[in-house]
């Protein structure tokens, strides 16, 4: 038969990549959503990164686990990789499409949430196209705008046709606040539900009596020390006290040769994180391009008040439409007078405490939202009336 008829005529069902459960166990936490779910996480952004992606992937999976689910990670551990060019901390792994193939093979998913756009979650897109697999993504990163302010050659506009194709064929596009699903809306994305975030207030809590070894008043920034993150507009202020920087990037090299006098303390984690956000005074937030900012969650739950420009993402999080924003941080397009500001709110007694705000956002209720998105392939029992995915 001719190969150009053949393409007129109907084409076979691909054979399934695994088979479907037979049934699942006991009602799950949600309606329509069962429990016991396997459910597989595709990120190229993993440890030893350090950043609100990581954390936020880390303790969704923990919190999955709590309430009776498997997860398993899809991540460049282990694999052969190669540093992303003008960002070496952040690896790509390639060739990988046989080895994910038998892994979503042998996991045998429930649901399939491709968190990246990176060399991983582009290979399990093409897996999960290819054999039918229904599958969730999250927008976390402005990525247009990240790969324009490295490379000012590549039009933004030709990013976001790219994200548009890449995101097209997911059953639900999870955002993190109603602002950028807006924004999303405008630029032609679909399907885009809220993915909120929360913070763990076991991990992160005030620490009486932690200070840092510095002059104060403490300003403190925790995140990646990138171009993107506007890191110069809170190193370069003129402030009282010291100004500390934790974590790692590309840019740290030349801002702490540029800049002295501020603590750059490198990447840090578990306690050693916690002792640096509880012994300080206030948190700053320079970015003007971060979606959602989950360090400002962390700074609040050990005590901090923030500043921050009136921007997406500390607008969404603490701005004045926020219940309680106000009374824990400062918004101002002049970072310096946000700073004074926040300083001047640790140092007023009453009114609600920043640890009080951050345990109004709790991580469970997050994960809720996140179980409430994905699409549960069907049990075997319900194939043949329902030959779609559920959605929960």
């Amino acid at each position: 038969m001719p190969a150009a008829l053949r393409l007129w005529l109907p084409q076979p069902p691909r054979p399934r990549l695994y088979p479907r459960r037979t049934r699942r166990l006991e009602p799950g936490p949600l309606p329509g959503v069962a429990a016991h779910l396997k459910v597989l996480i595709v990120t190229d952004a993993w440890t030893p990164q350090v950043n609100g992606v990581v954390r936020t992937l880390e303790t969704l999976g923990k919190d999955l686990a709590s309430l009776g689910h498997t997860v398993r990670y899809i991540t460049p551990l282990g694999r052969r990789t190669f540093p992303l060019p003008t960002y070496p901390e952040i690896r790509l792994a390639l060739f990988q499409r046989n080895a994910l193939t038998r892994e979503i093979k042998e996991f045998a998913p429930d649901a399939v949430h491709i968190a990246t756009e990176g060399s991983l979650g582009l290979t399990a897109r093409r897996i999960c196209l290819k054999h039918s697999i229904a599958f969730t993504t999250a927008f976390h990163t402005r990525f247009a705008e990240y790969v324009h302010a490295r490379f000012r050659m590549v039009p933004e506009r030709v990013i976001w046709r790219w994200l548009r194709w890449f995101h097209h064929p997911a059953t639900a596009v999870m955002v993190a606040t109603q602002t950028l699903k807006r924004e999303l809306a405008d630029h032609g994305f679909k399907h885009l539900r809220i993915w909120s975030r929360g913070v763990d207030i076991e991990r992160f809590h005030p620490i009486p009596g932690e200070r840092l070894p510095y002059e104060g008043p403490i300003w403190i920034y925790v995140g990646r020390v990138a171009v993107e993150k506007n890191i110069e507009a809170f190193v370069a202020l003129d402030l009282p006290g010291t100004k500390v920087v934790v974590g790692d990037g590309p840019a740290k090299g030349a801002l702490s040769k540029k800049y002295p006098d501020v603590k750059f303390l490198g990447a840090l984690s578990g306690e050693a994180l916690t002792k640096a956000y509880a012994g300080s005074d206030v948190f700053v937030f320079p970015s003007r391009t971060d979606t959602f900012g989950l360090v400002t969650l962390e700074a609040l739950a050990c005590g901090l008040t923030v500043a921050a420009y009136p921007v997406e993402g500390p607008r969404d999080v603490v701005g004045p439409d926020v219940p309680g924003g106000p009374q824990v941080a400062v918004l101002d397009e002049d970072l310096r007078t946000a700073c004074l500001g926040a300083l001047e709110l640790a140092r007023k007694p009453g009114g609600l405490t920043p640890r009080a705000f951050a345990e109004s956002h709790s991580w469970r209720a997050c994960t809720l939202q996140f179980l409430g998105n994905i699409a549960v392939e069907p049990d075997l029992d319900q194939a043949g009336h329902n030959t779609g995915h559920n959605k929960g």
